[in-house]
């Protein structure tokens, strides 16, 4: 199976987005992180191909610019056939399950994929399929949100990596997981 890694930001209080999905309380491109991208450069050309949920899917599709330029990238949507049907350019949707889909992408070639978005998140957690965990940690309190973890039926271990702080007060974590499939 493909390495399948997790690299997000969360409030203090473990939030990836208010409610209704805003992430204004992220540091933007506006100098507020000092130029700094947390090693997700590095990150992001270590991958092959992204797997997220059709609301992750809308949120980059509402960016001035396509973030994910010469990666293929999955979206996961119960209103998508089993097979996978592309999108756009080098996107492509399926509801095929976690396993099936990891399977087919590694037919493909695929080594090492980017899951992104809460609720894929916590079903690859769930289905013992993520690897790697990095964790950002960003200095604000929002009370309410989507929350990165879920009930997982199950303990889910990890092993710490590492742990980097930096000037902006950013915490970032990285784990293992280890009752990974």
């Amino acid at each position: 199976m493909p390495k399948c890694s997790v690299f997000i930001a969360t409030s203090l209080d473990g939030f990836i987005a208010r409610k209704d999905g805003a992430l204004d309380w992220l540091p933007s491109s506006d100098g507020a992180s000092g130029g700094e991208d947390y090693g997700y450069k590095s990150f992001f050309e270590s991958i092959d191909a992204l797997i997220f949920g059709r609301k992750t899917y809308e949120l980059a599709s509402s960016f001035a610019e396509w973030p994910y330029t010469g990666k293929s990238v999955v979206v996961l949507s119960s209103c998508y056939p089993k097979t996978l049907q592309p999108i756009s350019h080098n996107v492509e949707g399926t509801s095929l399950p976690p396993r099936n889909l990891l399977s087919e992408l590694e037919s493909r070639g695929v080594q090492h994929i980017y899951v992104d978005g809460g609720t894929t998140i916590q079903s690859f957690l769930r289905n013992g399929l993520i690897d790697e965990l990095t964790i950002t940690r960003v200095p604000v309190l929002i009370g309410e949100g989507i929350s990165l973890f879920g009930a997982t039926g199950h303990d889910i271990r990890l092993n710490h990596i590492s742990t980097k702080a930096f000037p902006s007060g950013f915490v970032q974590s990285k784990y293992r997981v280890d009752n990974a499939a």
